[in-house]
């Protein structure tokens, strides 16, 4: 029996790939015409998965004229349906990816860009194991300003941030009820949720699975999650870098470590350093921080959130249980040794960052990189080499950068690189409050 026919209440069926920007694009689907799509698939341009933020044509984009604006075939992913528990009407939507006619997979498609990672990995008998944190703002958007929303419980707006404050999350009871029990019917892991360092900002942590595919799967619609609960209970939430100038921003880090065909940590050996292995993923990290921030920090917006002192890492260095370094070993039992990738934020399409982050640990493995010693202390206080501190630096670093193009396809490379610059010269033509609007509720 189908998915379909032991959910018969579902009425409509969205299909849809995530694009460069992780944006979903696709098709509202008739029930009916559902068991079609499931063997099937659909069609659409694959220029579709190369448009701009604002949804247009990326301005002389091969995809486009030049080859008459051809169709890709999207099918199913291994996934399958997932309930969308957000909207009124019982839905579900059936994720898909990309490819030629031919059958072979697209190479614009961020999934087949991490599928191919993990490729690799099992070509040497391994596979990664990721987790991701999700940071987000509620926010009250109903006025000129944004502003902390008021607690459904109180009537009350906080007068200030709550570092993990249990407080701050039973004001937002109601709302993290709602989204716990929604992400147990869409099979998205999430296990602890914390009042951040914003005025209503909080993380859910999302668990360790030895899947990066469904990592990635999870991130990208706990976002869609987020975003269509808190409208449920009348209020936004946002993803974006940094919503408010004057607090934290939103940071999206993974956690992860590497098991052999037996399941056994090939970072752990009993010591507080770790394997060679781990100095060598965590040398790879390193050495695409300024080659792959573009990944990192993919928006105009991001860049607010890389200034030293805003708990957001900006030296490219690594130390063990060290939150102001950008790669970070967390304490713990040396059995469950791990690396914490801290860079990206909340904006960023999580299948091309889990494919950059594990893609440049897999490249410190291959050429058995050695990591520089890890610091002690701030290192906001330290002279170290630093990330790219504008988006125009971001995109020059990634279009010059041989490392990129040992982990992307050169055609997602290119596709990526035309995108940013559309969007670099376009957004600088926005006011801060265009800017703020075309962020807030889309990445």
């Amino acid at each position: 029996m189908s998915w379909l026919e032991d959910n018969a209440e579902v009425r409509n069926v969205r299909c849809g790939a995530a694009d460069l920007n992780g944006q979903a694009r696709g098709k509202r689907v008739p029930r009916k015409f559902a068991a079609k799509l499931e063997k099937e698939g659909t069609r659409f341009p694959l220029s579709v998965l190369n448009l701009d933020i604002w949804g247009e044509d990326i301005d002389d984009s091969p995809l486009v004229f030049e080859t008459g604006d051809a169709d890709g075939v999207l099918l199913p992913t291994e996934r399958g349906y997932v309930p969308m528990p957000w909207l009124s009407t019982p839905s579900a939507i059936l994720p898909l990816w990309s490819f030629h006619e031919d059958g072979t997979p697209f190479e614009g498609d961020p999934r087949h860009a991490l599928a191919a990672v993990v490729a690799r990995y099992k070509a040497l008998g391994l596979t990664p194991v990721a987790a991701t944190e999700m940071e987000f703002y509620l926010i009250d958007d109903s006025g000129k300003e944004i502003r902390q929303p008021k607690s459904p419980r109180t009537g009350k707006r906080r007068a200030g941030a709550e570092i993990l404050s249990l407080r701050a999350l039973d004001a937002f009871d109601r709302f993290f009820n709602d989204l716990y029990d929604a992400c147990d019917e869409m099979g998205i892991p999430a296990e602890a949720a914390i009042s951040e360092g914003g005025l209503g900002q909080f993380e859910v942590n999302l668990e360790h699975v030895p899947d990066a595919l469904k990592a990635a799967d999870d991130a990208w619609l706990f976002k869609m999650l987020v975003r269509g609960i808190a409208r449920n209970h009348g209020m936004a939430a946002s993803f974006m870098a940094k919503p408010y100038e004057d607090y934290a921003g939103n940071g999206l880090h993974t956690h992860f470590s590497v098991i052999d065909k037996d399941g056994n940590n090939v970072f752990a050996n009993d010591t507080y350093e770790g394997t060679e292995l781990l100095a060598n993923s965590i040398a790879g990290c390193l050495a695409g921080m300024k080659d792959l921030a573009l990944i990192f920090a993919p928006h105009g917006n991001s860049y607010d959130r890389l200034v030293p002192g805003s708990h957001a890492p900006t030296s490219i260095c690594w130390a063990y249980d060290n939150r102001t370094a950008s790669v970070r070993v967390p304490g713990g039992s040396f059995k469950a040794r791990r690396i914490e990738h801290r860079v990206a934020g909340g904006d960023v399409n999580p299948y091309l960052f889990l494919a950059a982050v594990l893609g440049s640990a897999l490249v410190g493995i291959e050429d058995k990189m050695v990591p520089p010693p890890p610091i002690e202390g701030s290192a906001y206080t330290q002279a170290l080499p630093q990330l790219p501190t504008t988006w125009s630096d971001a995109i020059d670093a990634f279009e010059k950068s041989t490392l990129a193009r040992r982990i992307f396809d050169p055609q997602l490379v290119e596709n990526l690189l035309s995108t940013k610059r559309q969007e670099l010269r376009y957004f600088a033509e926005l006011s801060p409050e265009e800017q703020l609007d075309l962020y807030l509720d889309t990445v």
